[in-house]
Formats: structure tokens, sequence, C-alpha cells
């Protein structure tokens, strides 16, 4: 690196370099920078402090699945089990899985509960 030092009182003051070693000093400190944050979420992920979703699941939603069917088919519960462990028949479910029927937050938060997620992961 070709680097000139301007002094002060006989101190080094400043120091001047080409511009494209700037450029590369910015980038190593960008990916320096990525490196760290990619290592705290993974912390935070592993103490269970954020929240994953699976691929599959994500997949399912984006093409439109409805969020209940995506993690309950995920999670491979089949829906009579899931509908009876919520206290709601398999049809209900059916209905609220094809949008025809909206379920109530109390129905909500039972479904999150059998799955095993937070009730934000159906909304």
């Amino acid at each position: 690196m070709n680097v000139q030092f301007i002094e002060k009182n006989g101190k080094p003051e400043w120091a001047v370099i080409p511009f494209s070693e700037y450029q590369k000093l910015c980038k190593a400190l960008e990916d320096a920078e990525d490196v760290k944050d990619i290592e705290t979420n993974l912390q935070a992920i592993q103490e269970g402090k954020e929240i994953t979703v699976p691929g599959e699941v994500t997949f399912a939603i984006l093409d439109g699945t409805n969020p209940i069917r995506a993690w309950r088919e995920h999670k491979q519960i089949k829906m009579n089990e899931l509908a009876g462990k919520v206290g709601i028949s398999s049809a209900y479910l059916s209905q609220i899985e094809n949008g025809k029927r909206n379920p109530t937050i109390d129905t909500l938060k039972s479904i999150a509960k059998e799955l095993a997620i937070d009730i934000e992961m159906l909304i």
C-alpha cells in the first residue's frame, strides 16, 4: 500500500492513500460489520431471542397458502388432530385455512399454542 504521511510538529497527523486503497479499506470494513451482524443474529437465534421461520413455511405462505395450514403441514399434524386439540371441528379449521371463516383471537391463540409458535406467525 502506498501511503503518504503528513506530519505536524514532528508527529504523524494525516495518512494519504490512493483512492483505490481507500475503497478496499471501506469494503473490508463493511465485510467485517456484516460478519459481526451475522454472528450477533446467530447468537440471538441460538439463545431463542430471534424467531426463525423454515423456508418451507415461508415459501408456502408466499405462494398463497394460509399460514395455519403451512405451519400445520410443516409440523406434519393432520387437520382433525389439530382441530381436536384446539377444540374446534375439522370443518371449521378447514374453513379457516381456506379463508372462508375468520377465527376468533382465542382460537388463533389455541392454534398457535398447539403448533408451538408465536401467534404473530399466523397473522
